[in-house]
């Protein structure tokens, strides 16, 4: 740890101590080893012993039902002319859920390292693509209107003007395009990344925190993530319906979908949900959320997002990585408005993903969806080439079903 690590941390306790905050005191310590290998499991499915939160009651009595129709999956796979097992990748990746869905009934289904099925799993950014849906289904049903996406997030959300946000569209934070400066950075303390996860943690505001940041490109000019881009979807949202997003997730997406358990957000210190990545919820209903899409945007005969939403925002509109990331494995990958596609999309490929090993893959063509939870301490491991070998290994697995 060093200096300013020393610091921050300092100041945090000295100022939870003297507002007699014992509980956010406990919360803040804990948070300090949230990615330690040995504590990293136990993290990932408690995230509301490390952080606030806000809980969305939208279980529902009768979840939509996802029948098993076991079958062996292929038993390893070939990724740049290696071959690993299955078994090996899961240790490798420090895998804890792994859901296989083919035609709507679920194929395998194994939950390691002492987790359970009915434990909720941080997203991290998988949590971007369902505020994609979110933003959708308002629009179809008229809540926003599709002209929204063009104009200027500093019309809709004046305390925003003087910032890097102050310039680009609705469609630029969509696509990762603002052109705000921002280092995304996990592995770094410094980075602007860590210093917002510092926000959640040592107290503070998400929309201040957006106000703060500035701009380092014209908007529109290259897809440089920026995961606060998500954040400012949400207030623009919020600006536009004068409904909190929790509300209206619960409302227009989660309830049609029939989970099985109420999921939460994590929230800031003013009860805003952190929408770019802290929602908590079970594997099968990450999996629920992934159905639909493949159904076109149906829950049996109930509507939830139109397909002609899904075709926008699932394309690859995005403009071209920024010059650092082209030159790396990570560039090759391609973006929409908050989905990730592969460079080499096959058959409509989409997925949505969270650092430390969480995906929700999409594979239309078999009609298989793929979800994923882990622990991965190592997925920043060739910047890039971790999320391609996890891929390879989808693929593979849903052409052989």
């Amino acid at each position: 740890m060093d200096i300013a690590q020393i610091t921050d941390t300092a100041a945090a306790i000295g100022g939870r101590l003297i507002r007699g905050d014992f509980k956010g005191l406990s919360r803040l310590m804990k948070i300090n080893t949230l990615f330690d290998a040995d504590k990293i499991v136990w993290n990932f499915t408690n995230m509301d012993q490390l952080a606030e939160t806000r809980m969305m009651p939208c279980a529902s009595p009768a979840p939509t039902a996802l029948p098993h129709a076991p079958c062996d999956l292929i038993d390893r796979y070939t990724f740049q002319g290696k071959t690993t097992t299955l078994a090996d990748y899961k240790v490798d990746r420090n895998v804890t859920s792994f859901l296989v869905i083919k035609d709507g009934k679920i194929a395998q289904e194994e939950y390691l390292q002492g987790t359970r099925a009915d434990d909720l799993r941080i997203s991290w950014s998988m949590a971007k693509s369902v505020v994609s849906l979110l933003l959708g289904a308002l629009i179809d049903k008229g809540l926003i209107d599709i002209t929204a996406l063009d104009e200027k997030i500093v019309d809709h959300v004046p305390s925003l003007c003087g910032s890097g946000y102050d310039g680009p569209t609705l469609r630029n934070v969509l696509q990762m395009s603002s052109g705000v400066a921002f280092n995304e950075d996990y592995l770094d303390y410094h980075s602007d990344i860590n210093r917002m996860g510092r926000v959640l943690a040592i107290g503070g505001s998400m929309d201040e925190f957006a106000a703060s940041l500035g701009k380092r490109w014209e908007p529109g000019t290259y897809m440089h993530y920026v995961s606060v881009d998500t954040h400012v979807i949400g207030m623009v949202i919020r600006a536009i319906t004068g409904v909190d997003i929790s509300s209206l997730t619960i409302d227009h997406i989660f309830k049609p979908l029939g989970f099985e358990r109420d999921p939460y957000f994590l929230t800031d210190s003013f009860d805003e949900p952190f929408i770019l990545g802290g929602l908590n919820m079970t594997t099968r209903d990450y999996a629920r959320i992934g159905l639909m899409v493949l159904n076109g945007g149906m829950v049996g005969d109930t509507r939830v997002v139109s397909q002609e939403w899904l075709n926008l925002s699932m394309a690859p509109s995005a403009p071209p990585p920024s010059p650092e990331k082209a030159a790396t494995p990570e560039g090759w990958m391609k973006y929409g408005m908050q989905w990730w596609i592969p460079g080499d999309a096959i058959g409509g490929e989409v997925y949505g993903i969270g650092i430390y090993g969480q995906y929700l893959y999409l594979n239309p063509k078999h009609n298989v969806v793929i979800t994923q939870n882990g622990g991965d301490i190592n997925f920043k491991d060739g910047n890039g080439i971790v999320e391609q070998e996890c891929l390879a290994l989808f693929r593979q697995i849903a052409e052989s079903l």
